[in-house]
This record gives C-alpha cells, sequence and structure tokens, in this order.
C-alpha cells in the first residue's frame, strides 16, 4: 500500500482541534459535582482537542503538530470558549455532546490512522495509532477531571468504534480506495458504532473472578 505522496491537510487537523475544544468544554461546563473555573473548562477543552494529536505524534515519533503550528492552540481555545458559553443552551440535550464526542474520535481515528499509512507503518501499527489518536483526548479529559477514564468502563466502546473506523480506512486505503474517501467512511463507521452503544447499550460482558468449583461435599 502507497499512500506516501498523500499528507492530511492542515485544516482537516483544525477542523478536528476545534470539534475537540468545543466538545471537551461543554463536557467539562456540564460537570456538577466539580467546581471547576472558567479556566479549567478551557484548560479541559484544549486537552481534549490537544490529547489524541500529542499521543499520536508520540508514538509515530514526529514532532507534534499541536507544538509546531502556530494555529492549533489558538483554534482549540476559541472553540473551547464557544463551547463553554454554549453548554446552558444544551443543558437538556446531552446527546450533542455525545454526538460531537464520537465525531472528534472518528476524525482523530482517522487522521491517525492516515499518518501511520503515509509514513510507512504496517497496518497493524496504523491500526493502533488510529485508535490512540482516537481516544486520546478523553483520556486527557478524563484524568484532568479526576473520573473514571471512559474507553475502559463497561459499555463504551470507545476503543471498538475508533478501532472499527480505523480498521475500515486502512482496509479500502488498501483496496485502492481513495484516501480521503475512505476517511470519511472510517468517521461515519467510528460515529455509527459509538452512538449504538450509547442508544442500544452495547457492552461487553463485565469481567468477574473465576470461582474454584465447589466439590460436592461426602455423604457420611
Amino acid at each position: 500500500m502507497d499512500i506516501t505522496p498523500l499528507h492530511v491537510p492542515l485544516w482537516v487537523e483544525l477542523i478536528a482541534a476545534g470539534l475537540g475544544g468545543l466538545q471537551g468544554a461543554m463536557f467539562a461546563a456540564g460537570v456538577k459535582d466539580r467546581r471547576i473555573d472558567v479556566l479549567g473548562v478551557i484548560v479541559i477543552g484544549v486537552g481534549v482537542s490537544l490529547g489524541g494529536s500529542l499521543l499520536r505524534d508520540i508514538v509515530l515519533n514526529q514532532q507534534p503538530i499541536v507544538v509546531w503550528s502556530n494555529w492549533y492552540v489558538p483554534v482549540a481555545s476559541a472553540c473551547a470558549v464557544i463551547g463553554m458559553a454554549l453548554q446552558p443552551l444544551f443543558v437538556r440535550a446531552t446527546w450533542v455532546i455525545t454526538v460531537l464526542d464520537a465525531v472528534v474520535m472518528g476524525l482523530f481515528g482517522a487522521i491517525g490512522a492516515t499518518k501511520a499509512l503515509s509514513l510507512g507503518v504496517g497496518e497493524v501499527g496504523a491500526l493502533l495509532v488510529g485508535v490512540v489518536g482516537a481516544i486520546g483526548g478523553s483520556l486527557v479529559r478524563d484524568l484532568l477531571l479526576g473520573i473514571p477514564v471512559a474507553f475502559l468502563q463497561v459499555g463504551s466502546l470507545y476503543a471498538v468504534a475508533a478501532a472499527a473506523g480505523s480498521a475500515i480506512l486502512i482496509v479500502l486505503a488498501a483496496l485502492g480506495t481513495p484516501v480521503p474517501i475512505a476517511g470519511l467512511v472510517g468517521v461515519l463507521v467510528t460515529t455509527v458504532v459509538r452512538l449504538g452503544a450509547v442508544r442500544f447499550d452495547w457492552t461487553f460482558p463485565e469481567q468477574r473472578p473465576l470461582r474454584a468449583p465447589r466439590r460436592r461435599a461426602r455423604r457420611a
């Protein structure tokens, strides 16, 4: 598979960053059991926006785009402020945050897998990078808020949704599909799987400790 000439346009990265900042700030502003100030909400929004890209570039041993680009942090910060301002309007429409979360995951997963493939990373490695990019923002968000990490919890299917979208992109690219189209399909698959998990309560079985078989009591 040769897609070396492909480079993810900066504007695509900035769209993902903007939506990440928007979603992260709306999520943080809606948390009522913690006293988070304005700066804290913005920081969490920026963390969601930058987390996936930063982890992705570290894994790929690349210069972090969030540091080397002058646009990334301002766009993420501005969208975080907008998200904080809009949150009261959607206080009863929590589905908006869920949909944004799923779309952001899909975008960062597609960007991560595409960058990995363009650098010559194998298909399995590209899948891993796609998942890391997709869930990195939510990981940073949950750690900053001190709440259970979402992708490790029963019923989230975060990693599954991210892996499904990245896998579809990789397969389509291998079959000769133009990468922009494969990327859009990957984003759609991640979004549908994530929203389906929320809507229809798709889960993996919860882990339980193995129990030793009981021995039958011998009759006297």
